[in-house]
């Protein structure tokens, strides 16, 4: 009943992220127009990504971030297109920050808070490190070969992707710094994150 209980409770909770990393996208972004109708943003989406994975685990958290933008991306009719390439995207970005936090840092496991803040900055640059490099290459060979776009605009596209994803990952790094080691023990004192052993390598 107890797992039951905490079952309900973590999808909840990757709801509310999902619904987070949503209205973050298409409500807090300054939007680039780029040639051929195609655009580029500045946003923090991707630091209720990464915030996800940091509370929910690179499972739970990844499901969240990958569902909740790949929907923003689908009501934008000018990112419709590569909702795929944003779900695969976003739910790395949430199994590789999971990895770093929590299997390999334990950050679940530690009271210091010191070494809490450390471990959550380092998984934050890890996961937003590896879509500042992926998001710009996939997004070329994404545009060229699956929508057919000319390669002089998927290059064009790709430069600009390189220098907004950059900015976004710098910026949501800073913010989500902020946001988890303050919620973590808020939400700890309230009972809504539960850490158990099993759990952690289930749902990681």
């Amino acid at each position: 009943m107890e797992k039951r209980k905490q079952m309900v409770i973590k999808l909840a909770q990757t709801a509310l992220l999902s619904a987070l990393c949503f209205v973050a996208f298409t409500f807090l972004q300054i939007k680039i127009p780029m040639p051929g109708g195609d655009a580029t943003s500045l946003h923090i989406g991707n630091a209720f990504c990464v915030l996800a994975a940091l509370l929910l685990g690179g499972g739970y958290g990844g499901l969240a971030g990958a569902v909740g933008m790949s929907i923003a991306d689908i009501l934008d009719p000018v990112y419709i297109t590569v909702a795929p390439k944003t779900f695969i995207l976003k739910f790395c970005i949430g199994l590789i920050v999971g990895l770093v936090a929590h299997r390999i840092a334990k950050i679940n496991e530690s009271t210091d808070k010191k070494y809490i803040f450390r471990w959550s900055l380092i998984a934050s640059v890890a996961g937003l490190g590896f879509n500042v490099a992926a998001d710009p290459i996939v997004g070329y060979f994404y545009k060229q070969y699956i929508l057919g776009q000319p390669q002089q605009m998927a290059e064009v596209l790709a430069k600009w992707s390189t220098a907004t994803t950059f900015v976004n990952a710098v910026v949501s790094t800073i913010l989500v710094a902020a946001l988890y080691n303050v919620l973590r023990p808020v939400l700890l004192k309230s009972g809504l994150l539960v850490f158990e052993k099993e759990d952690i390598k289930v749902k990681i």
